[in-house]
């Protein structure tokens, strides 16, 4: 899987302004969710009185509906040739949702609101990234997915540093946190409606009637598909980062502060995808890959054994790290192994069969913790991820290189 520019000049000058629009659009959005999810389990936990276990079982469904709604609209945006009218619709159902978190008075109205931003989540996942794959020239493909990915991690970043800042000075209110997320939610929006334009539908290009056929899904391909098998073993290492803000919380630090674990891990994602993007493009991808396995490795036995606030930086940064090698890459992989005309619904099923996988890891996440605290947590965790890197390293020869647009 050894991937090389095949052009002068592959860089960021050189990436189309529909990819920097969509990763505008990407980090309005993870600063308003942000601001919300680095508070939501403190505040189902200390607040509503919610237990890790419960934690665990919201934010895997939370996950698992946003995957298996991404197979649908992915699906959808192959049959009717468009995507933006998908993603535009998505990014609208999360924002209008964001004003239900402040107004919630019980733990049920909190899920449904959870519930319903992963719908759109679901809704605009696999349309904008079968998009970016449209958009961006093959030879950037790997910069291109690296900077949305970037951008999208800026936000995240920025996010939770807002919510501590406002945390501080509305004396830990945590709806007036959630009302300004607001703000951002929507200015999202207003930039995906009319910052980006999707490029026509080449005439040459098969229409596909049924993306969700068998005969079409046998099109994507045995490259494709020991992609997915290989990111499922991993997605059970990457359980939710809702466990990463618990962590923070069980070594004592305060509800204010605990965000800041987000802020480090979101800096530390944004400040490497990018450049693992553009690695991505000159050399070995599965390789990459492996260096950010490792990393996680690193990062949970770090997480396992931290007993304070140093060692908790330098797992959650590792935690990061490991993200700006792996995410922005996944999505990579699966865009050179998909058919142009099929891409919509080859990130669907991707994010179908690891949303199931993060349920799955959330799940056993939380129970973990219940019984054995945060360290047989994060020791599963690595567990799989060495799983992962065993798997990768004996199929390796079996993936190959980018599918022609």
């Amino acid at each position: 899987m050894t991937a090389k520019t095949t052009q002068p000049g592959a860089g960021r000058q050189r990436i189309p302004a529909g990819i920097w629009a969509l990763g505008l659009v990407s980090l309005l959005m993870d600063v308003s969710s942000e601001m919300i999810h680095a508070l939501l389990p403190v505040y189902m936990v200390t607040v509503l009185g919610t237990s890790t276990f419960a934690v665990g079982i919201i934010e895997g469904i939370a996950e698992a509906t946003a995957a298996i709604t991404k197979v649908f609209s992915g699906a959808l945006s192959d049959w009717l040739g468009k995507r933006k009218f998908l993603a535009a619709l998505g990014y609208g159902l999360a924002a209008i949702t964001k004003p239900v978190f402040p107004l919630a008075p019980s733990l049920g109205w909190l899920v449904a609101a959870r519930f319903v931003d992963r719908v759109g989540k679901g809704i605009r996942g696999a349309p904008r990234d079968a998009l970016i794959a449209d958009i961006a020239p093959p030879h950037l493909r790997g910069a291109s997915f690296g900077l949305r990915q970037s951008l999208d991690t800026v936000g995240a970043f920025i996010g939770p540093l807002l919510a501590i800042g406002l945390m501080w000075l509305t004396v830990n209110n945590f709806q007036a946190v959630f009302w300004i997320a607001v703000i951002p939610a929507f200015l999202s929006v207003a930039v995906m409606l009319f910052g980006v334009t999707e490029p026509e539908r080449p005439q040459a290009l098969r229409k596909v009637r049924m993306p969700l056929r068998r005969d079409e899904l046998a099109r994507l391909g045995g490259s494709y598909w020991w992609v997915v098998a290989v990111a499922t073993v991993f997605t059970l290492a990457r359980f939710s980062e809702a466990f990463l803000i618990l962590r923070a919380q069980s070594i004592g630090l305060s509800p204010a502060f605990v965000p800041i674990v987000l802020v480090i891990m979101s800096l530390a994602y944004s400040l490497s995808a990018y450049p693992v993007g553009v690695l991505a493009d000159r050399m070995d991808r599965v390789t990459l890959l492996i260096v950010g396995l490792l990393w996680l490795i690193v990062a949970d036995g770090v997480l396992a054994f931290t007993g304070g606030l140093t060692s908790l930086v330098i797992g959650v940064a590792l935690w990061g790290l490991h993200m700006g090698f792996t995410q922005g890459l996944l999505a990579t992989l699966i865009a050179d192994a998909a058919p142009a005309e099929l891409r919509g619904t080859a990130f669907g099923m991707f994010n179908l069969v690891t949303g199931a996988a993060l349920l799955a890891a959330s799940i056993l996440a939380g129970a973990l913790w219940e019984v054995t605290g945060p360290q047989g947590t994060f020791l599963a965790g690595a567990g799989f991820a060495a799983l992962t890197v065993a798997g990768l390293l004996s199929i390796r020869g079996r993936l190959r290189g980018p599918n022609p647009a």
